[in-house]
């Protein structure tokens, strides 16, 4: 089939690449989102699906929006048979679905409908899921609401953070992409309708849930801090500065009425703070400026500032 992929970060890139490497597919044109400034110097920045693309001489576009009739006929004149999106970041127009003589499909994070939005690896995480996946969807009007084509199942392990996760999803969607592309081809594919019952939004992180609550139970501290991990990191304050929490477990309360935020003990297996309930044990940590250590590495220069009795989050 004629191909015309829309997607922006590396999630998308590598479903992009399947494409590219697929004899019986043809990718025509890929859209991706403008360049953006990153780093410290705010140096404008190609997407890497951009660069595969440039990479493999496929056509680019990089509209800000798809409303516009002049971009609408810019995706017509490629007389895609299907459109595929993989984390593009822009919503398609109702007029753009129906351009692609298959219409727009969709590879999307989560075994649909449990979460839709724009973060569902993270919130799986944090909401203590055991398994998730990827869905291929059919997309519609709606935000990630369209008839479901095919699942591919992944079990979320007990040390999994957001980037682990990501990197497993990104190598099974691959696969399931071009089973459900077969299908469509070969005329099988069935349609199946969410349960709308069943589905949970997934808001977009931002920094400011980063940081620590020590009135939440350990449990939750600790699912926000996988869920959270590598971006944007959970955070919290001790004598001024701003600690940055890679690791942590929950660990049983030894005393049920300490402050929370209070540093029970501390040692090289790592510094335990009592939460709502129960205790967080912070193994891996960050100063400012700094690269993330052990707990133990930490403690080594800091011993003082992580005195049992000091206080978290004041």
């Amino acid at each position: 089939m004629r191909i015309v992929f829309a997607g922006t970060p590396q999630f998308a890139a590598s479903h992009l690449q399947v494409l590219l490497d697929c004899p019986s597919h043809r990718v025509v044109a890929v859209f991706t989102q403008p360049d953006r400034p990153a780093g410290r110097g705010k140096k404008l920045t190609a997407s890497p699906v951009k660069l595969l693309a440039v990479d493999h001489q496929i056509p680019v576009h990089q509209p800000v929006g798809l409303k516009a009739a002049d971009e609408q006929q810019i995706l017509a004149n490629y007389n895609a048979d299907i459109m595929v999106v993989v984390a593009y970041g822009l919503l398609l127009p109702k007029a753009v679905l129906a351009i692609p003589r298959h219409g727009c499909i969709n590879v999307h994070a989560s075994l649909l409908p449990r979460w839709r939005g724009a973060a569902p690896i993270q919130r799986a995480i944090e909401a203590g899921d055991t398994e998730t996946g990827i869905t291929i969807m059919q997309m519609d009007e709606g935000l990630d609401t369209g008839d479901m084509l095919l699942k591919a199942h992944c079990v979320v392990e007990a040390e999994d953070n957001a980037g682990t996760l990501h990197d497993r999803l990104a190598n099974i969607g691959p696969g399931a992409l071009l089973a459900a592309l077969n299908q469509i081809e070969q005329g099988s594919a069935v349609a199946e309708k969410q349960d709308n019952g069943q589905s949970n939004y997934a808001p977009k992180i931002t920094k400011q849930e980063a940081l620590i609550n020590w009135h939440e139970p350990a449990k939750t501290l600790a699912l926000k801090i996988r869920a959270f991990n590598p971006y944007p990191i959970c955070y919290s304050t001790l004598s001024g500065e701003r600690i940055r929490i890679w690791k942590g477990s929950a660990a049983p309360s030894q005393d049920q009425n300490v402050i929370p935020g209070t540093i029970i003990h501390a040692d090289k297996s790592g510094i335990l703070v009592q939460a709502g309930a129960g205790c967080l044990l912070i193994t891996v940590l960050q100063f400012p400026g700094k690269k993330p250590l052990q707990a133990g590495e930490i403690l080594n220069a800091h011993a003082d500032l992580f005195a049992p009795g000091s206080v978290m989050g004041t």
